[in-house]
């Protein structure tokens, strides 16, 4: 297979910070605004040789990794993605995590197969798993997959939900529950039960339902509702064996991400503040001293809680490393909302009113963050402290 030229380290984080500054930022309105995938972004991440982080170099990437005392550079690459636009930085860490499982995972041919599209011709991945049990007021079809075992492969029925990169992926690794719905984090059976199946999106038994993303923020990120109606998944195209996703723990390896990108919406009020300050010539108020300290101290120490986790997995601490990203995930998230918020005391009002980007940020950071409950990820924190049983993967009582 054609590989693209390798790119030194120090190359990818000044082409990186280039494109965000030149073409992502200023298309960050857009896609908030239309409520649409950050096409022209990837491309010019596929454009630049930075599409494929986490696909070995033989294969063409960067070949970051949890295992490969790097993962912090690509933790780095997701904070500058999310500096411009957090929505891009979702679908970023979608489109890498997929790749790390099917690096990792993956047998040779389906690496040969799957990583020739990325590297050559842009293809983009995902992970989808949202099957939530529960009904929201007003939904009347539950949410779910049924899966059936045919002589050709696997036949899907039912739907997906905060489906990132919907309309935009060109495949998506599907997490499913051979014993009902539920996908990986809602799942009640054994984790055998939950194997991962590549879908071809461009398969016309796959649909989306744009209807159902109407949120407050994150709108690029494009998380639709999924329909499959009779999908063929033939049996080639399962990654990896039935249950490994759950009892290898392959989530503890990304929560670090969700904190990555938190702290990109941190950095990018800061800078907004630091300059929106400097044009009023406010610098002499002690009260916006005191806040401009508090954020750049939130900003260091998320940093530093970041350089730890990654730490751990350098010096291949795997267990330490698991329950870290816990905490990493949990106290970036406040320190990134004390961020904005002081950034928004600083600037007053005028900041919450488009065009400008502080307003786009707290919305998005604000729903971001819902990703997970914070009290049952600091519960799940406490419970591993006090030797108690817990899972540290999708913070669920055991």
């Amino acid at each position: 297979m054609r590989q693209k030229l390798k790119i030194k380290p120090i190359d990818q984080f000044s082409l990186l910070k280039k494109l965000t500054s030149e073409e992502f930022a200023p298309r960050a309105k857009q896609y908030d605004t239309t409520y649409s995938f950050p096409k022209e972004n990837f491309e010019a991440l596929f454009r630049t040789g930075l599409n494929a982080p986490t696909i070995s170099t033989e294969f063409g990437g960067l070949g970051l990794g949890n295992n490969r005392k790097n993962i912090r550079d690509l933790w780095t690459m997701t904070t500058e993605i999310a500096k411009a636009d957090m929505a891009t930085a979702r679908c970023w860490e979608g489109h890498a995590n997929a790749l790390m499982l099917l690096d990792n995972l993956g047998t040779y041919i389906q690496k040969e197969k799957w990583f020739a599209g990325v590297v050559n011709k842009g293809d983009i991945w995902t992970v989808w798993s949202g099957e939530p049990l529960l009904k929201t007021p007003g939904q009347t079809k539950k949410i779910g997959t049924t899966i059936t075992k045919t002589n050709d492969g696997y036949v899907i029925n039912g739907s997906k939900v905060f489906c990132s990169s919907a309309s935009g992926a060109t495949w998506a690794n599907l997490l499913v529950n051979l014993e009902g719905s539920g996908g990986a984090r809602h799942t009640h059976g054994s984790p055998e039960s939950v194997i991962m199946l590549a879908c071809n999106l461009s398969d016309p038994s796959v649909t989306f339902d744009d209807s159902w993303w109407k949120p407050m923020g994150m709108r690029g990120s494009v998380s639709y509702k999924v329909n499959f109606d009779n999908t063929l998944i033939p049996f080639e195209n399962q990654i990896g064996t039935p249950g490994q996703f759950l009892l290898q723990e392959w989530q503890t390896r990304w929560i670090p991400q969700y904190a990555a990108t938190f702290l990109g919406g941190a950095e990018a009020a800061y800078t907004y503040t630091i300059s929106h300050i400097e044009k009023q010539q406010r610098q002499n108020d002690p009260f916006i001293q005191h806040r401009i300290g508090k954020m750049a101290i939130n900003i260091q120490s998320a940093r530093m809680w970041l350089d730890h986790a990654a730490r751990l997995w350098n010096e291949n601490k795997i267990n330490e490393a698991q329950s870290a990203g816990n905490m990493v995930r949990y106290q970036v998230e406040q320190l990134a909302c004390q961020t904005v918020d002081h950034a928004i005391h600083a600037c007053g009002a005028r900041s919450l009113i488009q065009p400008s980007p502080l307003e786009r940020i707290s919305r998005d950071l604000t729903l971001y963050t819902r990703h997970d409950n914070d009290d049952q990820l600091l519960a799940t924190i406490g419970k591993s402290l006090l030797g108690e049983s817990h899972d540290r993967s999708f913070f669920k009582t055991k």
